[in-house]
């Protein structure tokens, strides 16, 4: 039940979010996941023994957001800042050795991986309206409810047993059917110019991606021994665990909506 209240929940505050409210609050909301996200990251970091400048990095990972799903700050700038930033600590700390790199590496993937996604889904509100981010937030719950379910009735076979046991092929192709499926029949609607092979093209990338992106948080805590990022979310752990699949999915349906539907 607690599960059930806390995806209703979150789901109200986004749909709410998207549909009621101007353009600009589906930024600042996608900057304070952002930055929620960044602070479940730094402890998965932490625990595979990276080190991240947390203020720093969390301050950037904002900052791309916000450089993607507006013009307030350009993002090339954004990013080379916070690289020469995060350079000149690491050289402040004075400590040559392997952990150099890592460190270094994992401070500048949560910009790429949190921030640019979810900068990302704020500016498909902006040049798609209200009714693309709609369709990207149903398209994902069926598809996410999809791989459940035909997995708990279909699943024989597992899709990444070292990475997520429970996960099956089954399941993930019951997901990528039925998800495509929602997001090509609505995309028909929204975007009457783009062609039915690229809107089941896009559809099924949009949704294997999230797959992915769903199989790579859960690499990233497995790797460091862990549940769940957090428990921020009763019932379903950190926010992280709730936004894997958009962090890959993102990316992709912005750059359909953007370029290429034709």
């Amino acid at each position: 039940m607690i599960r059930v209240l806390s995806a209703v929940v979150l789901l109200s505050v986004l749909m709410g979010t998207v549909w009621f409210l101007p353009a600009v609050a589906t930024l600042v909301l996608a900057a304070l996941a952002a930055a929620l996200a960044f602070v479940e990251y730094a402890d998965v970091a932490a625990a595979l023994g990276a080190r991240v400048p947390r203020l720093l990095t969390g301050a950037a990972v904002v900052a791309a957001c916000v450089a993607v799903g507006s013009t307030v700050a350009p993002l090339d700038v954004v990013l080379m800042s916070a690289f020469i930033a995060i350079g000149v600590l690491a050289i402040a700390a004075g400590h040559p050795g392997p952990a150099v790199l890592r460190d270094t590496a994992a401070s500048v993937l949560p910009l790429v991986y949190i921030g640019l996604p979810l900068g990302s889904l704020a500016a498909v509100r902006v040049i798609g309206g209200r009714e693309a981010v709609m369709l990207l937030v149903v398209t994902i719950v069926v598809s996410d409810s999809a791989q459940y379910y035909t997995g708990r009735a279909l699943g024989r076979r597992p899709l990444a047993p070292s990475i997520s046991p429970k996960k099956t092929i089954e399941g993930a192709i019951g997901g990528v059917i039925l998800g495509a499926a929602v997001m090509t029949l609505g995309g028909s609607r929204l975007f009457p110019t783009a062609s039915l092979a690229m809107l089941m093209l896009g559809s099924a990338t949009v949704v294997g991606l999230g797959i992915v992106g769903d199989l790579f948080e859960s690499l990233l805590k497995r790797s460091a021994g862990m549940k769940d990022s957090s428990n921020l979310i009763p019932g379903h752990g950190g926010l992280l665990d709730r936004i894997d699949s958009w962090l890959f999915a993102g990316p992709a349906y912005y750059v359909f909506v953007r370029y290429l539907q034709v």
